[in-house]
């Protein structure tokens, strides 16, 4: 029976001032902000600050009541799924030809990495200027076999392209882990399995697959949180929301909100509630998905 190893302080004071570094960055960069916006959620203020009055919840109750906002929920969950799903998928499919690749293995995950070094907006802006309507290279080639895009007219082009533009910028970052995984599984289970005659296709859906899910699991989670938060500057800089505000992420509405529509008190409650969602999604996935992860 293996006997637990404990480290012990003779100081009680040293273990405090040890973590007292991160507990301070967690106070500031989480627990004010997070203070702040639940305080500002129960005001309403004008753009200047000069009138400031307590009005309970009656923020929350107006975002109930705003057909727009209650769409959000509706575009924002679409939008996460798609990016979550496919970036999962295709970074899984590139891992898998990448561990397979022997020459030029380096320079090839290398071209696969770079998107990850691309800022989101400027992410946003070359997906733009590949799809824009009149003078984009990729509308160009669609309007040649028949197919008219226009992602300022068209919702279902808006979604695709900044899904497209989502998963491309965070494709290298799956890509990574997923190659890690696969590299750190033992060949030899593999190698068993195909000298008892099992197919490529049964040996990844058996042996591979199932010892990826600690990795898979993670991915999904960084993912779900990456589409809520991560992909304002690619909805701001390649639809701004629209057509109309189809493409208005919970994200981008309290963006537009705060700073463009200046209604603070509501954008503070849009805050809090897109914390609470964010936090109930993570919970969920931690207590009923994670019972499929086989560590």
């Amino acid at each position: 029976m293996a006997v637990e190893k404990r480290v012990r302080f003779k100081s009680w004071w040293l273990p405090w001032v040890l973590i007292a570094p991160q507990m301070a960055i967690i106070l500031v960069f989480f627990f004010w902000p997070a203070t702040q916006a639940v305080y500002q959620s129960v005001l309403q203020q004008d753009a200047f600050g000069t009138s400031i009055e307590f009005v309970g919840a009656q923020n929350f109750q107006r975002l109930w009541n705003d057909a727009t906002y209650l769409n959000s929920f509706a575009t924002t969950a679409l939008f996460s799924v798609l990016v979550a799903v496919s970036g999962l998928a295709i970074a899984l499919l590139l891992a898998v030809m990448a561990d397979r690749v022997l020459r030029g293995a380096t320079a090839y995950r290398t071209l696969l990495i770079w998107p990850y070094a691309v800022a989101p907006a400027i992410a946003g802006v070359l997906w733009l200027f590949m799809f824009a309507p009149s003078v984009g290279i990729v509308s160009y080639a669609l309007r040649t076999v028949g197919a008219d895009w226009n992602h300022l007219l068209n919702e279902n082009h808006a979604m695709a392209l900044i899904v497209m533009a989502a998963v491309w910028k965070q494709i290298s970052y799956n890509f990574l882990f997923f190659l890690a995984g696969l590299q750190s599984i033992p060949k030899s289970l593999v190698e068993a399995a195909a000298i008892d005659g099992a197919q490529p296709w049964r040996r990844f859906w058996s042996i591979v697959f199932p010892l990826l899910s600690p990795v898979t699991f993670f991915l999904l989670v960084i993912n779900i949180v990456y589409a809520f938060f991560d992909t304002f500057a690619i909805v701001d800089t390649a639809t701004q929301g629209g057509p109309g505000k189809e493409t208005a992420i919970l994200v981008y509405l309290l963006y537009y909100d705060a700073f463009k529509a200046l209604d603070l008190g509501a954008s503070a409650a849009q805050s809090v509630v897109l914390m609470v969602v964010v936090v109930t999604l993570t919970v969920v996935q931690f207590r009923y998905v994670e019972r499929k992860v086989q560590y």
